[in-house]
Parts: C-alpha cells; sequence; structure tokens
C-alpha cells in the first residue's frame, strides 16, 4: 500500500538537539529485545544464537566430558544466557520452546554418560514458570519491587491469592492473547495454582522447598523438535489436563 507523504511524520521523532529518531522492528533494552509486533521470538532467536556460540566455544576449550566438568561449564557458561530475564520473555509458542531446549539438549547429549537418558529430567521451561512462583512471592513479601502492580487477596478457605487483571473483551483476538500470556497474568494464575499452605509461607528457603513438592506431582515434557507432547508442558496446560480427566 502506498503512503501518504505525511506518513514519516507519525513515526519519526527529532529530539531537542535534531537528532531524528526513526522506527526500528527491534530495539534493544537491558539486554532484552523488544519487537514492535509483541513478540519476543527476535529476542529468543538471538539469545539462542548466544549460547550456541558460548557453548561451541566451552566445548572447543574444555576436552573433558565428564558429569562433573560439563555441567559445570554448561550451568555457569550456557544457561544463564538462555535465562536472562526469562520471566520477561517467557515463551508461550511451541517453536520458540523448542529452539531453546535444543540448545539444552544439544550439550547435554555430549556429556559422556548422558547421551541415552531422557532428556526431561532437565527443562529450562519449568525453570522459567518456577522463577515466576518465586518472583511473585517475592512481591507478595515485599522483597521485590511491585513494579506491575500486583493485587493479593486473602479468602478465609482458599488463603492469599493473586488477582488476575481483566482486559476489555472486545479488545482484538490477538492482543487479548498477548495479554493474558504476559508476566503480570501467567505468573498470577500460576501463583494461584499452589496450596494455600505453600502461598502463606513466609520465608524464601521454606517456599522454594514447598515449591519443590509441588513442582514434582506434575509431569515435565517440554516441546523439543521430533517429538509431539501431550500439550504444551505449562504447568496451567497439565493442571486443565488434570481437571478434563477428572
Amino acid at each position: 500500500m502506498r503512503q501518504q507523504p505525511f506518513y514519516p511524520l507519525t513515526v519519526e521523532y527529532s529530539t531537542s538537539c535534531g537528532h531524528i529518531i526513526e522506527p526500528q522492528v527491534t530495539v534493544r533494552d537491558l539486554g532484552v529485545y523488544v519487537s514492535n509486533e509483541r513478540s519476543w521470538t527476535p529476542h529468543i532467536k538471538k539469545t539462542v544464537q548466544g549460547a550456541r556460540q558460548m557453548a561451541a566455544w566451552a566445548l572447543s576449550a574444555f576436552r573433558d566430558r565428564s558429569t562433573i566438568v560439563m555441567p559445570t561449564l554448561y550451568k555457569s557458561l550456557v544457561r544463564p544466557k538462555l535465562e536472562y530475564c526469562s520471566p520477561v520473555w517467557n515463551p508461550h509458542k511451541i517453536s520458540d520452546i523448542q529452539k531453546i531446549e535444543n540448545v539444552q539438549r544439544s550439550f547435554t547429549k555430549k556429556i559422556i554418560g548422558c547421551t541415552e537418558l531422557t532428556y526431561w529430567d532437565l527443562s529450562l521451561q519449568r525453570r522459567r514458570e518456577r522463577y515466576s512462583f518465586v518472583h511473585v512471592w517475592k512481591i507478595l513479601q515485599d522483597l521485590a519491587p511491585n513494579d506491575l502492580q500486583f493485587d493479593f487477596s486473602t479468602h478465609q478457605r482458599l488463603g492469599i491469592k493473586a488477582s488476575i487483571p481483566t482486559i476489555n473483551r472486545k479488545a482484538q483476538l490477538a492482543v487479548r492473547t498477548d495479554y493474558d500470556k504476559t508476566f503480570r497474568v501467567h505468573a498470577a494464575q500460576l501463583f494461584n495454582m499452589l496450596p494455600c499452605e505453600i502461598r502463606s509461607i513466609k520465608t524464601l528457603d521454606a517456599f522454594k522447598s514447598g515449591l519443590g513438592v509441588f513442582l514434582e506431582q506434575y509431569p515435565d515434557t517440554p516441546p523439543v523438535t521430533g517429538v509431539t507432547g501431550i500439550n504444551n508442558n505449562s504447568l496451567l496446560s497439565w493442571k486443565q489436563e488434570r481437571m478434563h480427566l477428572s
């Protein structure tokens, strides 16, 4: 479609010094790439690229493939790149989840004695959701800033619960879908899954311990290339699966 002569005026800005700020498809802010299409795929693509480069360097610099050296290299050099600020960009598209999980799968296959192990013993997807649980709990306990304005309510029977923000249902379907996948909504839904006795825990170590026991109740089968799972492996999906079976 042909643009009107005044179209650039609606998307370009001038600073007080006369510099022109032009529109960009993606913008890097504190290490996170934000897309003008409300998609985290560009950020995930760059994240996976950086992690693969680091993995390649580690594998070329160290010949030892033992279960002591390799996990240490992975946890200290590769995994941090895949998890930096992950609660913000936690993906929900199967293709994006696969890209991240495939980095870890490729690395763990090179560890001596681990080539034939079931891959889902180590899920980055489940770790990201665990971060969400912990961060919401920290907000509740005033241990983290409540920048997203989480609200909590206490019920006599249900205990402490995070409120789920609503959105105008007349909004476009794509907008509603993206909104439902944001941290503010998704993390609140995850937190409310916890039994009330875990949500009410007051110390971090005790909360993490209770959370670990809770997570063990759910399968962890992240989407990987060539494998078709029952669902997208989110804890919310497993909850729906159980409700359907019951």
